[in-house]
């Protein structure tokens, strides 16, 4: 049965994306991705860096089966683990040790503007936790910068995400750099994307 889910954002994006985490991608190991909605920015990477092993997660049941179903499409049942039913905001994360002993990095794309602030903290907490000294973190998604958006689209769109929840919106970088930084990552590059976006990349310290 095909479950998949297509997002339309995802292949406007993935081939910039892809270009930033070549740069910072560990050379084997497993990466977590978190929230990774429809799947097919995992599928996509795990094609993309078939030295690693790329573990996607997202408690939504609805995005577990589409991950699942665009595993089984693309053939790569082998090479990825079925989906993690994971929420940031409940700790601990259920992650084995032995899976642990893997993880070289965290990817998170397009999460922080459609979750509480509360979601954002836990992703830094929980990515301080559980990676390793000098591991990345990645994110990627619109920031504002100095307490303003990048464009006037990310203006509206911002207005169009706290009217469909109050608690929605896009974070202000700096806020993010601050909380990151008292949990022990520190931010290494900053780099724009298309639409407006921006990667942003930790380490653990």
């Amino acid at each position: 049965m095909d479950e998949r889910l297509f997002f339309s954002s995802t292949s406007r994006n993935r081939k910039s994306i892809e270009k930033v985490l070549r740069k910072v991608l560990p050379s084997q190991g497993t990466v977590l991705e978190i929230a990774s909605g429809s799947g097919e920015h995992a599928v996509s990477f795990q094609n993309s860096f078939p030295q690693i092993t790329w573990q996607a997660s997202d408690p939504d049941s609805l995005h577990r089966k589409s991950i699942n179903s665009w595993i089984k499409v693309k053939r790569l049942q082998e090479k990825m683990p079925t989906p993690l039913d994971l929420d940031v905001e409940k700790m601990p994360w259920p992650l084995s040790k032995q899976f642990l002993t893997s993880l070289n990095a965290i990817v998170c794309i397009n999460m922080l503007h459609i979750s509480p602030w509360s979601c954002t903290k836990s992703l830094l907490r929980g990515s301080s936790l559980h990676l390793n000294k000098d591991a990345p973190l990645f994110i990627y998604g619109p920031f504002r910068e100095k307490g303003k958006t990048t464009s006037a689209s990310n203006e509206n769109f911002d207005k169009y995400l706290k009217e469909k929840n109050k608690l929605w919106g896009i974070r202000n970088l700096e806020e993010v750099t601050k909380y990151a930084e008292s949990k022990g990552l520190e931010r290494i590059s900053v780099t724009e994307m298309p639409a407006n976006n921006i990667s942003v990349v930790f380490k653990k310290i």
